[in-house]
C-alpha cells in the first residue's frame, strides 16, 4: 500500500515524529511511502525509505494527486498547518479534492492519521 506524506512547514516535525512512533507499522514489507521534498527529505533522514516527490509549491502536491487519481497512492497524510497562509493553497485544495473525488483516506491531523494507521494495521 502507498501512502503519501506532506506536511507544511510548521507540521513537519509532528509528522516525523508520528512516523517514529509508528515505525513498526510503516517498515513493513507491504508499506511505501512517497512524499514531497523536503518532508520526504526529513523522512529518509529518520529512517524511513521514501519516494520524493519535488516540493509541495513547486508541483509535489500536484504529483501526489495525479497517483491518487491513477489509484497507486491509497493514502494521504497531510499534516496541514491550518494557522499560516501557503502560495500554493490551490494546488493542496486540488489535492484534498482528488482524494474526495477517488475515495482516498486523507488525515490532515495526528488523530486521524492514527485512526486510519491503526486500521491498517490489523491488515498487514
Amino acid at each position: 500500500m502507498e501512502i503519501a506524506i506532506i506536511a507544511h512547514d510548521g507540521k513537519k516535525a509532528d509528522l516525523i515524529d508520528f512516523l517514529i512512533k509508528n515505525e513498526a507499522v510503516l517498515h513493513n514489507e507491504k508499506i511505501r511511502l512517497i512524499g514531497t521534498g523536503t518532508t520526504g527529505g526529513k523522512a529518509e533522514a529518520a529512517g524511513f525509505k521514501t519516494q520524493r516527490m519535488l516540493s509541495g509549491p513547486l508541483g509535489g502536491d500536484a504529483q501526489i494527486a495525479g497517483r491518487v487519481a491513477e489509484g497507486i497512492t491509497k493514502m494521504v497524510f497531510f499534516f496541514k498547518d491550518p494557522l499560516s497562509s501557503h502560495p500554493h493553497e490551490a494546488d493542496i485544495n486540488m489535492l484534498i479534492r482528488v482524494c474526495d473525488v477517488h475515495n482516498v483516506p486523507l488525515a490532515t491531523n495526528e488523530a486521524t492519521a492514527q485512526l486510519l494507521l491503526d486500521a491498517i494495521a490489523q491488515q498487514l
